[in-house]
């Protein structure tokens, strides 16, 4: 393949090679592909102004011509969905099958998107006093920045810049320096259209760009999808500035497993819950709470159906699981396989996907197989942190209240899913669980795009979630004005002057 040199984009064009760069990566096979740009200040500096600019005249852009741009991005990304999906399988290195779902469910929230101008209507109330009436618009803010995780980087560009621009406002975004070439794609897509130059910049580089965002006067909000330790660093950046933010942070998701669970229908979402992605996403899930009664019996499913689980190259149409995106993330969670067993209390490491069967093309990638760790106790550092990979937690619970209490004492509220046939167990489930969002009888909760996604507690900091209304009300502003009219026709005595008879227009012009 040709080797990919990543490039910024400001104000409408690609801008001369940093002088300092990182090496970009196949985590598939080891290999360097190419290399991303680790910019500072001055291209923060040149961004923020060409946003700034380009802000001026795109907010007064009509919201119909705003959307025109969004279908236009829409066309483009279902002509290229392949190629997209090829970007993001060669850096990012999820399976090519995956990529493609996330390139196609991205091209949804950009249909959602496109529903701005009915989202954003306003409200009108008459009368509030005598000839007094006030109404109520949305309207943009200005310039926001954001930035993105390795591991989701269509979707998470789809949450932030399709709302952030109908909405009249302009955009920084900052992908991950370990999968960029999505974003890259995205640019050339951006020239093509037309859009605007300034109301889309991308630039490249490592977390110190966010610093340069909070007390900028320019900067009206940030935007992040990361760890919560990083999202906590953002909000407190956020507050010092008087910034909005959108700040999603880390999870520990689990999958309970009930008395009257079909155990079929979990095992198909268990192995896409776990190992899809190789377990690096949000909304993975990590823990399996199994009741007493089908523990041994569901354990022996779980471990029989990982064992089935094809790892190897992304881009290989036969695999299941890809690489983690780095050598460092595959050793991290080689070392919470230690972990979890030296902390004791009778957990049992029952299948090891530490050592892989490779192809020799691929055995200087980043991979580890399912693994799976059975009798972990709440206090074991496996069932608190979040691993970020194939590593399932495997604990037995009394009861549904019992799960229901894990859940409530963890720092995390992402998600969490119920495997039952019952309506009273999905119901309370539903009602009870302490997450923001919940799945029965799925293994991955993603709420579709019309509906906000976002989680609750240490798993988002900030003001909304992502996408459906919550992402119109994020990227605008509510104005009230309130209205005193008076009659024109009246004369200081009281009395009514005739109107004029030549007005055609049954509408005012």
């Amino acid at each position: 393949m040709e080797r990919i040199d990543v490039r910024n984009f400001i104000d409408g064009k690609w801008c001369e090679q940093e002088e300092r760069t990182d090496p970009l990566f196949n985590p598939s096979t080891g290999e360097e592909i190419g290399s991303v740009p680790v910019s500072g200040p001055a291209t923060a500096e040149a961004a923020i102004a060409s946003a700034a600019e380009a802000y001026k005249s795109w907010r007064l852009v009509p919201i119909a011509r705003r959307v025109s741009y969004l279908y236009k991005i829409h066309e483009c990304m279902v002509r290229d969905t392949e190629a997209l999906a090829y970007s993001i399988a060669v850096d990012q290195a999820k399976h090519i099958s995956e990529a493609r779902g996330e390139v196609r469910r991205v091209i949804e929230i950009v249909e959602a998107a496109c529903s701005a101008p009915a989202l954003m209507q306003g409200d009108n109330l008459e009368l509030i006093s005598s000839n007094i009436s006030a109404k109520v618009v949305k309207q943009s803010l200005g310039v926001f920045a954001g930035v993105a995780p390795f591991n989701f980087p269509a979707l998470v560009f789809g949450w932030f810049i399709p709302y952030a621009i109908v909405t009249g406002n302009t955009f920084i975004f900052k992908p991950s320096t370990q999968s960029p070439y999505f974003m890259q794609k995205m640019c050339e897509i951006f020239m093509e259209i037309g859009l605007p130059a300034g109301v889309v910049n991308v630039i490249h580089g490592h977390r110190e760009l966010a610093d340069t965002w909070y007390e900028d006067p320019r900067i009206a909000g940030v935007c992040l999808v990361g760890s919560t330790p990083t999202a906590k660093k953002m909000a407190e950046g956020c507050a010092r500035g008087a910034k909005r933010s959108m700040l999603l942070g880390g999870a520990k998701n689990m999958l309970v497993v009930m008395e009257d669970a079909d155990i079929d229908v979990f095992i198909t979402n268990y192995l896409n819950s776990c190992y899809g992605s190789a377990g690096q996403r949000c909304l993975a899930g990590s823990i399996v709470a199994i009741v007493p009664e089908l523990y041994d019996k569901v354990l022996e499913r779980m471990i029989e159906a990982a064992k089935t689980v094809k790892v190897g190259d992304a881009l290989d149409p036969d695999v299941y699981m890809g690489p983690l995106i780095s050598r460092k993330a595959a050793d991290n969670v080689i070392s919470f396989v230690d972990i979890a067993l030296n902390h004791g209390h009778g957990c049992e490491l029952v299948l090891d996907g530490r050592r892989p069967e490779l192809p020799e093309k691929n055995r200087n990638g980043y991979f580890v197989g399912p693994t799976i760790i059975k009798d972990v106790t709440p206090c074991n550092p496996l069932f608190t942190t979040e691993v970020f990979g194939p590593l399932v937690a495997v604990i037995k619970i009394a009861d549904m209240d019992d799960a229901l209490d894990l859940i409530r004492k963890s720092e995390f509220g992402n998600g969490a899913c119920i495997f039952t046939q019952s309506q009273f167990y999905a119901e309370r489930f539903s009602r009870d669980a302490d997450v923001g969002m919940v799945g029965v009888n799925v293994g991955v909760c993603a709420p579709h795009p019309y509906v906000p996604f976002g989680g609750i507690k240490g798993s988002l900091l900030g003001t909304n979630k992502v996408q459906g209304k919550d992402g119109i009300d994020f990227f605008t502003q509510n104005k009230i004005t309130t209205i005193r009219t008076v009659d024109p026709d009246k004369n200081a005595d009281g009395t009514v002057t005739a109107k004029p008879q030549n007005v055609r227009s049954c509408v005012a012009g």
